[in-house]
């Protein structure tokens, strides 16, 4: 059993990561209702209200560092298993968001804590067609800084997620210079956390390097 925080309190941040992980490797390991209900005390004590809290903490910095508010979210430790093949009840890892809500399609801010690895970044869902015919429209007329925005933050050791199209739409050239950027219906980067100084600092100082990427997208959803 994965020991919980016995005074019901949030947890310091500094240990956050250190209990979380062992949590989240062991129910990788043993993911079943029965598992879950003997050491779901570290959920419910330790890691769900140091997440609340930490989400809390986060949010005015950022706030301040965009000029716009941000809500927040921590996503449910349960799966939805309807439409899946994977029946396993429960997520192996902590993702917490930081939204800015301003546009057509929110702008998300990431963290998250997996049994290997933790990492922070952001990006835009699931484009709405709207946003992503805007999108394109951005990564063709705009093409040279756009590609200087996206090279920044890969220099910064982010790591966009794969494009889901295998060609460039319709009414692009296949040798447009940004190719790979037409084929992304969402983007999304993240790196793994920085391992020096406090927590809070070390979320904070990702999610600045991640921000020309977030601004980027925050002028399509508002376009």
């Amino acid at each position: 059993m994965i020991p919980a925080n016995d005074s019901g309190a949030a947890m310091k941040f500094e240990t956050f990561i250190e209990t979380a992980q062992p949590f989240y490797r062991a129910l990788a390991a043993n993911n079943s209702k029965d598992w879950w209900d003997a050491n779901r005390a570290t959920y419910d004590k330790a890691i769900k209200p140091t997440a609340l809290a930490l989400l809390d903490e986060i949010a005015p910095r950022l706030s301040d560092l965009l000029g716009d508010p941000v809500s927040t979210k921590l996503f449910r430790p349960h799966r939805d298993t309807r439409f899946s093949k994977d029946k396993t009840p429960y997520k192996t890892h902590l993702h917490v968001l930081w939204q800015v809500n301003e546009g057509r399609q929110p702008v998300a801010y990431f963290f998250g804590i997996e049994p290997d690895q933790v990492r922070i970044g952001g990006g835009m869902m699931a484009m709405e067609k709207d946003v992503l015919d805007d999108w394109r429209k951005f990564v063709d007329l705009d093409a040279t800084r756009v590609a200087r925005i996206v090279d920044g933050v890969k220099t910064a050791s982010f790591s966009l997620r794969e494009p889901e199209l295998v060609r460039v739409p319709r009414g692009f050239a296949p040798d447009h210079p940004n190719a790979d950027l037409l084929r992304h219906k969402s983007v999304i980067a993240t790196r793994p956390l920085g391992d020096s100084g406090p927590l809070c600092d070390r979320i904070m100082d990702g999610l600045k390097e991640f921000k020309p990427l977030g601004d980027l997208l925050l002028s399509v959803a508002c376009a």
